[in-house]
């Protein structure tokens, strides 16, 4: 009987291990625009933007330094839906950032379609609530190169509820003037209106194809300082 006991109470102990919460600085999901103005070509190089930012000195530096010395990261493609391209991982460090990046470049495409912008911002908003992780902070980092919301809930309603949340969204905007088309008509101003919210929200914008990864870099060195770009430009100026 007292083995018996032992045996249980062990398998509580670990039980109850299994379903602590595992502790990150800053929740971030990555939700980037697989809509049909986005080809299999311009996919496959935003997926290499974000693995080339996620593994960058400067960027592991950021979160090396951070009071917790990691961040919570789930990348997400939206379009008429969404797809969780790579689950929540922790960062902490190269190892787990090049984990992170070789989890990015392989899995095939699996959203297509047109927009559906609020419903993937709820999604994102779901993906923080439902998983095993407690952070400080919490960030929808949206990426697209248009605003339009063809079908599920609207944008100001969506976005209204995951700022309630305590959700801050950020939002870079992909304008692709290289390619000899640029995106919505006034995007930029229309995403810092109509997309970001939240204490210290913020977007950085990627001109071109070719300083997508730049911006994307940038963009998430700020979010984990936990800072807005002009806050990081005055820092940089003063130290």
């Amino acid at each position: 009987m007292i083995l018996l006991r032992l045996t249980l109470l062990l398998l509580w102990a670990d039980s109850a291990l299994a379903q602590e919460p595992r502790e990150a600085g800053l929740e971030l999901v990555l939700l980037a625009d697989a809509s049909g103005s986005i080809d299999a070509g311009e996919l496959a190089f935003q997926r290499q933007g974000y693995a080339q930012a996620m593994t960058d000195p400067q960027v592991l530096s950021a979160i090396e330094t951070s009071i917790y010395g990691n961040i919570a990261v789930t990348y997400v493609e939206w379009a008429i839906g969404t797809a969780v391209v790579v689950d929540w991982m922790i960062i902490d460090g190269p190892a787990s950032a090049r984990a992170f990046a070789d989890a990015l470049t392989g899995p095939p495409r699996q959203v297509y379609g047109s927009n559906a912008i609020g419903g993937a911002l709820l999604d994102g908003k779901r993906l923080i609530e439902e998983n095993d992780i407690t952070a400080p902070r919490a960030v929808i980092d949206f990426s697209g190169d248009s605003i339009g919301n063809s079908s599920g809930p609207p944008i100001d309603l969506a976005r209204a509820e995951v700022l309630a949340a305590g959700i801050t969204i950020n939002a870079l905007p992909i304008l692709r003037a290289d390619e000899g088309r640029r995106a919505g008509y006034d995007l930029e101003a229309q995403y810092a209106s109509r997309i970001i919210g939240g204490p210290g929200a913020f977007m950085v914008t990627a001109e071109t194809r070719a300083t997508f990864a730049e911006a994307v870099r940038r963009k998430l060195v700020l979010e984990i300082a936990g800072m807005t770009p002009a806050e990081w430009d005055v820092a940089a100026c003063c130290d």
